[in-house]
């Protein structure tokens, strides 16, 4: 009995730290940018999947506003309502944040032309990615430019010390010994 005790500790241990490790693991919700909002293609994706599933584009937006929740979630409900209660396209997105231009612009077209908005969502949403793709290659190549001094400060008298240095003394050594 007392040789199996640690065990009984090691299972509790594991199960403790099992469930710990799923409950950080499990999803919190949708992806949220910077201060907890949602990210405009996240928001692309899930009016889109409303729209295939045969919901109207209003009630896409209401149903989206109230899933995500927040600033971004209020002024989608708030323009879902107002198409509902018959506004036009821009009296009901009057009161949005900029940032939901381009959810405003994407199904716009489609809803004043009555187009299908699937294809304006998706387009909207690659022309998106193309653009986070666009900034962080230029990102990218800010900081090799701002990288290039300290990495050459820091290794060329590394190669100095290590590469030259020994190869002149040993051919010093043989010039001024022979």
């Amino acid at each position: 009995m007392l040789a199996s005790s640690p065990w009984w500790g090691a299972r509790a241990g594991v199960r403790v730290r099992l469930a710990d490790l799923t409950r950080r693991a499990a999803p919190s919700g949708p992806a949220t940018g910077p201060a907890g909002q949602v990210e405009i293609g996240v928001l692309l994706e899930l009016l889109g999947a409303a729209v295939r599933a045969g919901a109207s584009v209003p009630r896409a937006l209401e149903a989206v506003g109230r899933a995500v929740g927040g600033p971004d979630g209020a002024a989608l409900h708030r323009a879902g309502a107002a198409i509902v209660l018959g506004a036009g396209w821009t009296e009901a997105w009057a009161g949005a944040p900029p940032r939901l231009a381009v959810v405003r612009s994407a199904l716009g077209l489609a809803w004043e032309q009555g187009a299908a908005p699937g294809e304006s969502l998706r387009a909207a949403g690659e022309q998106l990615r193309a653009d986070q793709q666009a900034l962080a290659r230029q990102a990218a190549a800010r900081l090799a430019v701002h990288l290039v001094l300290p990495l050459g400060v820091c290794f060329l008298p590394a190669f100095l010390l290590i590469g030259l240095l020994p190869v002149l003394l040993s051919l010093g050594g043989g010039v001024l010994g022979g």
